[in-house]
């Protein structure tokens, strides 16, 4: 076998790094992370493991960039010659590699953000300043200000089982990013270099002997605290900073001096906690625990905030006197803690803004403590405290104050309130039925019944602590029936008793199947005639809430009829709302990979039916799209303002007609697609034996076996239909196999019927999404791999299925490459391109050991102990690909 010398490996890893067109400091990260991994792999005290992983490395790299070499095979013999000592160590290096290049491709991220600014309004596309700009040209000035006042952008963090990366890695990558920086911002050459890059080994060496799998399953409580990081690192400061970008570029001068044009449109949801959709160890207590935990990390981050502007208010009664209000005001806190005003007065000589902002932080205190006497009651009487404040200021003269950091506090207060993000509550449809019978015939409560009616009085309980907006959104899984949404009401009123008031409630729908989608409309025409449901719409002003779900209408009926079922679904429900005089927001239950609805959020938006958006988008934001969108503050930033920015333009007449007039004019090709992809689909998965063999030839089982989130992976103790598996899981196996059949199956041979290239290439130009469909299928295709592929569906004894999949996937690369141009997938999106094929030859050697893993597993006699060794190869190969690929479930 050729050992490759290290020189040979140089002109290998140069020749990929060339052909992507690397930015240069970015490649400068890249190989200043590469040395550092080798370093730390050279000082392992494993002999001869460095030069195994660059003689793997190299293989993968010449047998992509020279297919047609015998790299591949000589790929394969290297990792069969590893013993599983040897296969662990590789496999751990190269999902550090993938670690280490994630985080050079963020910085790069944040460096090509940094260099937009100065952009002017009018130039700066993707932003709400410039979506602005364009609306004020198309409806004018008065139209496009209410646009903006109504504009709602609502993210709902899940804790889906997506995020292959334990906690500690992920807050081990944060310590080396700032430790990348420091060593950008340093000086060369000198003693803070040596200690910084000292310090970057030292982090190496711990992400590389720090294990990638998670030996327990987090429980609903850890899942809870995972998310506060983010709230923690990025959202609490992130949120008023794109409020005051957009502020400072459509006020510009006047900016600081005025008062703010833009209102609060971030509102931050959870299902952390509250989703007990399949999810038995979500309980009632855990809901409590759960909004407890988001109360503490929000006063916690308000008190300290308000203790800030606080100090900064050193403004004496000379210069700035208080206004009569805001005297009243400090008569009354004075009042209420006198020992406390004593000691502020006293820090605070003639200082009365000081002081009376210090106090409010003390107040904050007490609310987060729960002492009764001084704590606020809720949100709102904060916000008018801090109202006093900025208008004794304004009365002054001393703008600058009132519209500085003081606003951004009243920004976070008005954001978050009291509760950071509102615990929204799921359960299935079926489970309400069930209850509901056992309690309607009088019998014996049962353990699920009492569960069932404790969430009602946690609902209740959480609204009374934390005020109406910290719960009351209450999802029904599976909705099939005006009658599932009216028994939720029914169970609120059996939780309180007769004498009782039930908590406020919010009733959504969740329609997830092909079948739900197409009866939505006549279901909710049902429900809004329904007492209870109609008096609430009433108190909100017609404001109802309705979810779709991308994961399981896709599992359902395959990719494409999915996406086109979607689309009616939403432009049905969105013209009965405008004949109904509903205020609707639809609730997108998007996943992070493109089997789940996920991709570009922008460009999903851009191509939503006419009045689906009306200036109001929410979302579900899964696992790793988490971090990845609201990890570091620059790109939380870019991603708020490019989200707000498309929730606008949908909502342009420009755009609505252009969604409009693409449906009409290519409707006979959406409805060829639909039925010629769904009896593609049905193909495949309907065929005998399909769903066992899709559990030989994926990583399916053993996916169930990664700690990854509290949820089970699956329905029944076994796989005998697609019914038994969740769609995570479905997704999660086919990205592993490199194949990731959930985001395209069945799309080629719906392009190959139509078979107008002409006609298709036109839609791909005037159609959003038909547009949008393609570019996301171009992104799934581009992870897969023929021939790892072809490894993975060897596993299981079944030619006819394999070739079913790998014909589709050669007839829809074809389609699509035809239809976008150029001479490759991905040829129009020259970023996206670079980071897959940057990444690819490195997944393809985390592939290969995973293949070898499977394989003995596989080969392994029924009812014989499996080689705990051989699962721990698997599983770690399973963490790298997810952290190769940046995509899960």
């Amino acid at each position: 076998m050729h050992n490759p010398t290290p020189t040979e490996v140089l002109d290998v890893v140069g020749r990929l790094e060339a052909e992507q067109e690397i930015p240069d400091a970015m490649r400068a990260d890249v190989r200043l992370l590469g040395r550092l991994l080798g370093h730390v792999l050279v000082e392992s005290g494993s002999e001869g493991l460095f030069e195994d992983v660059e003689r793997l490395r190299a293989a993968t790299i010449e047998a992509y960039t020279s297919p047609n070499s015998d790299a591949f095979d000589r790929a394969v013999q290297i990792v069969e010659s590893f013993d599983l000592k040897r296969a662990d160590e590789v496999a751990r290096a190269f999902t550090v590699y993938f670690h280490l290049v994630n985080l050079a491709e963020e910085r790069q991220r944040v460096r090509a953000l940094r260099a937009r600014d100065g952009v002017s309004t009018r130039d700066s596309r993707g932003t709400v300043a410039g979506a602005y700009a364009a609306l004020v040209d198309e409806i004018g000035p008065d139209a496009a200000k209410e646009r903006l006042d109504g504009l709602v952008f609502h993210p709902v963090f899940t804790a889906h089982p997506t995020e292959a990366r334990r906690r500690a890695i992920s807050t081990s990558i944060r310590r080396l990013t700032t430790l990348v920086d420091e060593l950008a911002a340093g000086p060369r050459g000198g003693a803070a270099e040596r200690r910084t890059q000292r310090h970057m080994l030292e982090e190496i060496d711990a992400l590389w002997r720090t294990s990638p799998i998670r030996r327990d399953k987090p429980t609903p409580v850890d899942e809870v605290r995972n998310i506060m990081a983010v709230f923690d690192d990025t959202l609490f400061t992130s949120v008023p900073e794109v409020y005051r970008n957009i502020d400072d570029a459509l006020q510009r001068r006047s900016a600081g001096l005025a008062e703010p044009v833009v209102k609060p449109f971030v509102r931050v949801g959870t299902w952390v906690g509250g989703d007990r959709d399949g999810n038995p160890f979500v309980t009632a207590k855990v809901s409590r625990k759960a909004a407890g935990i988001a109360s503490e990390h929000v006063l916690s981050r308000l008190e300290g905030a308000a203790v800030e502007v606080g100090r900064g208010l050193t403004l004496g009664r000379e210069s700035t006197p208080p206004s009569a209000a805001l005297q009243q005001l400090w008569t009354r806190l004075r009042s209420d803690d006198e020992d406390a005003a004593a000691e502020v007065e006293k820090r605070s000589p003639n200082e009365l803004h000081r002081a009376v902002v210090l106090m409010l932080a003390r107040k904050i205190q007490a609310t987060r403590t729960r002492n009764a006497d001084l704590a606020y009651r809720a949100p709102e009487e904060l916000l008018a405290d801090l109202r006093v404040v900025q208008s004794s200021l304004v009365e002054a003269g001393a703008v600058r104050h009132a519209y500085g950091a003081l606003q951004d506090f009243i920004w976070q207060v008005q954001t978050f309130g009291f509760h950071l993000a509102e615990l929204e509550v799921r359960q299935h449809s079926a489970v309400h039925r069930k209850v509901l019978a056992e309690l309607d015939a009088g019998e014996p409560q049962s353990e699920q019944t009492v569960e069932v009616l404790d969430v009602f009085r946690s609902i209740a309980h959480v609204q009374e602590r934390f005020g109406a907006r910290a719960a009351g959104r209450y999802i029904v899984s599976f909705t099939q029936s005006a009658e599932d949404l009216a028994n939720v009401h029914r169970l609120a009123r059996y939780a309180v008793g007769e004498d009782g008031t039930p908590p406020v409630l919010d009733v959504i729908p969740l329609f997830e199947t092909f079948d739900d989608l197409q009866a939505a409309p006549g279901i909710l025409a049902e429900i809004v005639e329904h007492p209870a449901f109609a008096a609430r719409l009433d108190e909100t002003g017609r404001k109802l809430e309705v979810m779709l779900g991308y994961s399981d209408s896709s599992k359902d009926v395959g990719p494409v009829a999915a996406t086109l079922a979607l689309y009616e679904a939403q432009a049905k429900i969105a013209q009965w709302a405008q004949e109904q005089h509903i205020e609707l927001t639809l609730f997108h239950g998007r996943g992070g990979a493109l089997g789940r609805g996920g991709g570009p959020a922008n460009s999903a938006i851009l191509a939503q039916p006419p009045h689906s958006v009306d200036g109001r988008f929410k979302l579900t934001e899964q696992g790793e799209v988490i971090f990845a969108r609201y990890g570091d503050p620059d790109i939380a930033q870019r991603h708020i303002d490019q989200v707000a920015a498309a929730i606008l333009t949908a909502s342009a007449p420009s755009n609505e007609e252009t969604n409009r007039g693409a449906a009409e004019r290519f409707a006979d090709i959406a409805a060829r697609m639909e039925a010629t992809s769904r009896a593609r689909f049905f193909e495949l998965v309907k065929a005998d034996g399909f769903a066992p063999w899709f559990a030989t030839v994926t990583p399916m089982e053993e996916v169930g076996l990664l700690a990854l989130g509290s949820r089970p992976a699956r329905r029944g103790l076994s796989v005998e239909s697609l019914e038994d598996l969740r769609a995570i899981p479905w997704v999660f196996a086919w990205t592993q196999a490199r194949i990731n059949l959930a985001g395209w199956y069945g799309l080629g041979t719906a392009l190959a019927e139509i078979g107008d290239l002409d006609q298709l290439q036109k839609a791909y130009a005037e159609w959003p999404l038909f547009r949008t469909m393609i570019d996301n299928v171009g992104m799934s295709l581009a992870k897969t791999d023929d021939r790892i592929a072809r490894e993975y569906l060897a596993l299981g004894d079944r030619d006819d299925l394999a070739r079913l999949v790998t014909d589709e996937l050669a007839l829809t690369r074809e389609w699509v490459v035809k239809i976008v141009g150029g001479d490759g997938l991905l040829s129009n999106k020259p970023v996206l391109q670079r980071a897959v094929k940057l990444r690819s030859p490195y997944v393809d050697a985390l592939s290969l050991l995973q293949l070898r893993a499977l394989r003995t597993l596989r080969d392994n006699p029924k009812d014989t102990p499996v080689d705990p060794d051989v699962q721990r190869l698997l599983l770690l190969a399973v963490s790298g690909v997810a952290a190769g690929l940046q995509n899960t479930g």
